[in-house]
């Protein structure tokens, strides 16, 4: 059986089409782009009005890399809106905040693996691929949700575990009217 040119063409072609579209997966599991192509107006952050100091004389040395009075400070704009003392808020530096060092120091209590967040990049990165090769779609989704189901905690079953061995739980439903429903966000 011989086959026309332009059946041949056609078959070359659909082979073509068909192998590129096994080359540069995407792994990211998110659908985070956006679908217009109008500005995103989260990413704008404007600055706190500039102030003109009481004498020009006194003005404080500069802090190359420090802050600066129109700089945001969202933790003390969000205290003194709910009726705080912003200006009592330090800012964070590197290293662990003066109120968290008994925590950390608990928590790290049987050691601490320095290289961790690289080797837990590591090991998502690989899970992502595995979680991605056969994922191909003509209406791209969000498939973050269901590649991590099988890591996910279901919150209620934990809560339930907790009250039958006797741990109060105030902040939580009251017993009995624990939902048997996926609360997850996406769901």
């Amino acid at each position: 059986m011989t086959m026309s040119p332009v059946a041949r063409l056609g078959v070359l072609l659909t082979l073509v089409l068909g192998l590129s579209a096994c080359g540069n997966r995407d792994i990211t599991l998110h659908e985070l782009r956006l679908r217009d192509d109008g500005p995103e107006e989260f990413s704008i952050v404007p600055p706190k009005p500039l102030q003109a100091p009481e004498s020009l004389s006194v003005l404080p040395p500069p802090t190359p890399g420090g802050a600066n009075r129109t700089d945001q400070t969202p933790e003390a704009d969000a205290v003194a809106a709910l009726g705080g003392d912003g200006s009592r808020v330090t800012a964070r530096g590197p290293g662990v905040g003066a109120g968290d060092g008994a925590l950390v120091t608990y928590a790290s209590r049987k050691g601490v693996d320095a290289a961790i967040r690289s080797q837990l990049a590591r090991e998502d990165l690989d899970f992502r691929r595995r979680a991605s090769l056969f994922t191909w779609q003509v209406v791209r989704e969000d498939r973050y949700y269901d590649a991590y189901s099988v890591m996910a905690i279901d919150p209620y079953r934990v809560m339930s575990l907790f009250r039958r061995a006797g741990v109060r739980t105030p902040a939580a439903d009251p017993p009995g009217d624990v939902r048997d429903t996926d609360n997850r966000v996406g769901r």
